[in-house]
């Protein structure tokens, strides 16, 4: 009897955590751990970063077996291994393998915007497709750099879109094993899109630029509403099949919220829904920043990349603003176009709070909203290009 109860201490303390882990395993939980002090005392972005930080703390933690990364390297899945011998967040994750959850997101985020300021100003798709310059130029970078292969490069360029969803959806798909650090690099920037974004355009844009005070935007009437989600879903899944499960279920979010018969409907994409792909999506995404695939000199290169993708994403949409600016002979305000990056809404607010600082009277965020939505689709659209290339 004593014996079989020394035996039962002696493999409860082997299979214990403590014997198992590394310095890189603690430096992860540290990691994890930062990541969830800033969702909680700074506000950056909570509703992902918190899950995400979770997620990174349960993959690090030895003998758990909760989640197992050598299952969805691969380009195919093995569901009867996953099935039978995956743990929680290996069962979770598939939503994301399959490319579930950044659609479902999606359609929460359609029946929550209202693109009446794109329809009232259609020159909006100019600069919500100019600010995906950070896009493209990153993943020449990323090529350039020498390190990462076409598939990888297009996975972190896609960081540029400033679309969370959209670059789990084309990193879990063309660079697997790089999701932890574009996810955690891709939420990271998106929170500090108001700490980025300022001085880009106050260094691109002159006073009288940023104080030009555009002409109200026409109304928009119900039809318009109704119809464009059908145009958009029709022109750009023709265009680029690719994108269609990104912007074909933004725009049934968006005809749902816009058609007033599905109030239900609309309530459970806005909440529970929404909620709960939410939370599943976050904790997943963080379970895949294990210590062998996060702590690696590429992680530091992604974080680098992903700075220079917002930045230069920002810079295309002001320098286009400054265009139309010339165009329109000083009609259109430049700041606008830094909202073409999508992180809706705070994007159009930070446009709205720069122009603020020049002239407290000038009231921009219903404009940059115009560009601000725009982004959401050309991100989409450069999401499917990307997929199309090299999936």
């Amino acid at each position: 009897m004593f014996e079989t109860f020394v035996e039962s201490i002696q493999g409860l303390i082997s299979s214990s955590g403590f014997l198992a882990v590394h310095w890189q395993e603690l430096l992860m939980i540290a990691i994890a751990c930062v990541l969830a002090y800033l969702a909680i005392a700074r506000g950056y972005e909570p509703l992902l970063l918190l899950p995400i930080a979770f997620g990174m703390l349960l993959t690090n933690i030895p003998n758990t077996e909760m989640f197992h990364m050598e299952y969805y390297v691969g380009s195919t899945i093995d569901f009867g291994e996953v099935v039978q011998h995956g743990g929680l967040l290996d069962i979770l994750y598939l939503g994301v393998k399959l490319g579930v959850y950044p659609p479902l997101i999606f359609l929460g985020i359609g029946t929550m915007t209202d693109f009446g300021p794109l329809i009232a100003n259609p020159k909006s798709f100019l600069l919500g497709a100019a600010a995906q310059l950070g896009i493209f130029l990153t993943f020449f970078g990323a090529l350039a750099t020498g390190v990462f292969t076409p598939e990888q490069a297009g996975g972190i360029s896609i960081i540029g879109g400033a679309d969370g969803p959209t670059a789990i959806l084309v990193a879990k798909t063309l660079s697997p094993e790089l999701l932890g650090s574009i996810a955690v690099a891709a939420y990271s920037y998106m929170a500090l899109v108001p700490v980025i974004q300022p001085p880009i355009m106050k260094l691109l844009t002159t006073k009288k630029e940023r104080s030009v005070v555009m002409a109200q935007l026409r109304p928009v009437s119900r039809v318009e509403k109704l119809m464009f989600p059908f145009i958009v879903t029709l022109l750009v899944s023709f265009l680029v099949p690719d994108a269609a499960p990104l912007v074909g279920m933004l725009m049934l979010g968006n005809l749902m919220r816009e058609s007033g018969v599905v109030d239900r409907l609309v309530k459970t994409a806005q909440n529970e829904l929404m909620n709960i792909i939410t939370i599943f999506l976050g904790v997943t995404v963080g379970a895949t920043a294990t210590a062998e695939y996060f702590l690696t000199p590429q992680t530091i290169l992604i974080i680098i990349l992903g700075l220079l993708a917002f930045c230069f994403g920002t810079a295309g949409g002001v320098l286009f603003g400054k265009l139309m600016y010339i165009f329109s002979k000083g009609k259109v305000n430049p700041l606008i176009g830094s909202a073409g990056v999508s992180a809706v809404p705070m994007a159009a607010r930070v446009s709205q709070k720069v122009g603020a600082e020049t002239d407290p009277t000038n009231f921009l965020l219903m404009h940059a909203m115009g560009p601000n939505v725009a982004g959401v689709i050309g991100s989409a659209v450069a999401a499917g290009v990307l997929l199309s290339i090299f999936a």
